[in-house]
């Protein structure tokens, strides 16, 4: 019979730490990117990385090595982040052929069960999906067939917010997440989800906000999430069938397609739209569209009921800016339209600013480098390591943004003194042929929310329980408030 003594399986433990060290220390020593400035650790592990990744603090830490280090960190054994214009430039530009990492179609992909086409890496299939966006997606079709729909929902959410906010605290972004929702299941499939009419937050909303850490952990720490399935508490369940969830309410909105009579909703345009080019590989089936709904439903209401919320905050911080942006809409005729509002020099100063500071999507948009490599501030980046920028970092950078932290509106009052530097690294909607589709509406619910509000609620402030601790900014992909909400009073 074998019979181990304890030294001689310590002995073996010993060794086989000696032999993974050896392992780790060997490629670090030979990685092309150990030259690379960045924390000693990143060239041995990513763990790191990946612990600020699910602890919604991955813009955070990487924007800090990139004070501490420069415009090009290591921050894993195989990633590079980039806080250089030139660099940033020469990644997300037309042709650059820097296509998407597997990161970002592992979390899309294995949260809605399918490639949405923002997650698609092969730029064909990716150009042919979005030429079926293109139309529906432009300014153009949004003012004739979906502005009086979008106003209609804002203007029910304000009013529940002066109600609420006349008698006590109102959370705005509660109200702006509601609103954003149904703004998104009547333009995308001809029927509301009554969010607004419910006026709580229900399972949907519920997912919503489960989703974006739940997908995170799956995408980082996969054995975690499978041990966590046995634990019997509600929160957790929640959030790891939050895929599932969004599976099924796509399947909903496809049902909710077929049921419509509405020829001018978002879907049924991009489906006509396949159909006419008679191309059997172009055609949209009821699979396909069940993922871009789930995405759109995923993608349409945090995004902009976050930004909606911090440029709420931004400006009842500051009652000199309120009462101005007051002054400014009380110029506008009672029936003004989202065109009107485009040309107001404030509003639209103020909207910008808070892009840059609390865009929706701040953090990493990762590549993957060219077999021919790139050479950024003098580093070589050999091909087939990844890279990413993130407008987190390039919105706060000193030499392309004076005072970057301030909330300054007055730098964009007057578009001809901006800098062919400022123009170019202001990415909050993404960059090349990767910039969202839905920037139109996103900035056309942006317009109609504050000036909505502002005109309805001249007086609103900020609850005596707010602080700036509570809007502090989390990031799972997508950003908001790490205290989940924005408490408003007119009292």
């Amino acid at each position: 019979m074998l019979n181990f003594q304890p030294i001689g399986l310590y002995g073996v433990l010993a060794a086989l730490l000696l032999a993974s060290v050896a392992k780790v220390t060997s490629a670090a020593l030979r990685n092309p990117l150990r030259r690379i400035p960045g924390p000693w650790y990143s060239s041995f592990t990513h763990y790191v990385l990946k612990f600020h990744t699910i602890t919604g603090r991955r813009m955070h830490y990487v924007h800090s090595l990139h004070l501490r280090h420069g415009p090009v960190v290591r921050i894993s054994p195989q990633q590079v982040a980039i806080a250089d214009l030139k660099g940033f430039s020469a990644i997300h530009k037309i042709g650059s052929g820097f296509l998407k990492t597997s990161w970002c179609e592992q979390l899309i992909g294995g949260a809605l069960g399918g490639l949405a086409f923002f997650a698609m890496r092969n730029p064909k299939d990716h150009s042919s999906r979005r030429k079926l966006f293109a139309r529906p997606f432009s300014q153009n079709f949004l003012r004739e067939n979906c502005e009086a729909i979008i106003r209609s929902k804002v203007e029910m959410a304000v009013s529940r917010i002066q109600n609420e906010a006349a008698h006590g605290n109102s959370d705005v972004l509660k109200w702006w997440v509601l609103m954003a929702s149904d703004v998104i299941g009547t333009l995308s499939f001809g029927e509301s989800f009554e969010l607004l009419q419910s006026a709580k937050k229900n399972e949907y909303v519920e997912v919503l906000e489960a989703a974006a850490l739940s997908t995170t952990l799956q995408v980082e720490f996969p054995l975690l999430c499978l041990i966590c399935r046995y634990i019997p508490i509600k929160s957790i369940q929640l959030a790891l069938n939050s895929g599932n969830k969004l599976i099924a309410f796509g399947r909903e909105a496809v049902a909710k397609l077929h049921r419509s009579n509405h020829e001018k909703t978002l879907f049924a345009n991009m489906v006509a739209k396949s159909e006419s080019t008679g191309e059997a590989q172009h055609i949209l089936s009821d699979e396909d569209i069940r993922i871009e709904a789930s995405d759109f439903i995923l993608a349409g209401a945090d995004t902009t009921s976050n930004t909606l919320t911090y440029i709420t905050w931004a400006v009842l911080r500051d009652t000199d800016l309120r009462d101005r942006l007051v002054e400014e809409l009380s110029s506008l005729r009672q029936d003004f339209d989202d065109a009107a509002l485009e040309q107001l020099p404030l509003l639209n100063a103020v909207i910008k600013e808070a892009l840059r500071l609390y865009g929706a999507v701040p953090g990493n948009l990762s590549r993957v480098v060219p077999n021919h490599g790139i050479t950024i501030c003098g580093h070589f980046i050999p091909g087939g390591y990844e890279v990413e920028t993130q407008a987190y970092s390039m919105h706060r950078d000193p030499r392309i943004w004076p005072d970057p932290l301030r909330f300054d509106y007055t730098r964009w009052i007057d578009p001809a003194k901006l800098t062919p530097e400022q123009k170019a690294s202001f990415c909050p909607f993404g960059a090349g042929t990767r910039v969202c589709i839905g920037i139109h509406l996103a900035r056309m619910e942006l317009r109609l929310g504050a000036a909505l509000l502002l005109k309805s609620c001249p007086r609103l402030r900020l609850s005596d329980n707010m602080n700036d601790s509570i809007m502090e900014m989390y990031n799972f992909f997508l950003a908001g408030p790490v205290g989940r909400r924005c408490e408003v009073t007119s009292l």
